[in-house]
């Protein structure tokens, strides 16, 4: 009953890990590579996970079916929600190269954006450990989305970030609704593990949630029933 809540962060991966069958207080960490999450001793059960699972091989306006659904529901949050080009435009290392392809695999053409350019390796390296099992395991989720379903379907009313720096009453605005969702304010106040910012940490306790949800039958994927990419692989943001 092990259960993860995972953000992308400048040193790898920051994990937040409830155990579902006990009182103990989370724990918190850091990793590398996402592998290394299914690797411990004691592999969560699931993990949601903010990064697309699922890849086109031709993008549509707007990105996939699940930016698309999910835009509307996040008012001035909607900016958060990045389109994914195709597979192969995931696939480039260059930044040009990946504007390219993504041009050519797009309808209407549509280059990359570069904080989408940022993310392709984190979303190659769950592309290449997804499998029919791990999708048993692993979930897409988006925090502003996770924010919006906790927050009685309702957009979190001030940014995460401003000019791409953390925005600290947007942050404290979202931690107050995780303690008021079970979170003990000790653990959000901790500092984040070395690698990770603050906004990571804040993230990865929001997917946690999620997770939770999602273990309990109680979370809802966009679209419903889910999208499926050309490996058969579930398109969906959870929440």
């Amino acid at each position: 009953m092990l259960v993860a809540g995972v953000d992308g962060a400048r040193a790898g991966w920051i994990a937040v890990l409830r155990d579902l069958a006990s009182d103990a207080s989370p724990d918190v960490l850091l990793v590398p590579r996402f592998a290394d999450l299914l690797e411990r001793p004691e592999s969560p059960t699931l993990i949601a996970v903010d990064m697309p699972i699922g890849l086109p091989e031709r993008a549509g306006s707007g990105g996939r079916g699940p930016e698309r659904l999910v835009r509307p529901l996040l008012g001035e949050r909607q900016s958060s929600v990045f389109s994914i080009p195709s597979r192969a435009a995931v696939y480039c290392d260059d930044y040009r190269e990946a504007c390219r392809v993504a041009l050519e695999t797009s309808d209407p053409p549509r280059k990359v954006s570069k904080q989408a350019f940022n993310i392709f390796p984190k979303i190659r390296e769950i592309d290449a450990l997804m499998s029919a099992q791990m999708e048993a395991v692993i979930y897409e989720v988006h925090p502003e989305v996770a924010f919006w379903r906790l927050n009685g379907e309702r957009p979190m009313s001030l940014p995460k970030k401003v000019r791409s720096r953390a925005n600290g009453p947007g942050l404290d605005e979202r931690r107050d609704l995780l303690e008021r969702h079970g979170f003990e304010r000790a653990f959000l106040d901790q500092p984040p593990p070395r690698g990770a910012g603050r906004d990571d940490f804040i993230d990865a306790c929001v997917n946690a949630l999620i997770a939770e949800r999602i273990m309990r039958g109680l979370a809802r994927p966009f679209p419903e029933p889910p999208e499926r990419d050309a490996r058969g692989f579930r398109m969906a943001i959870w929440a």
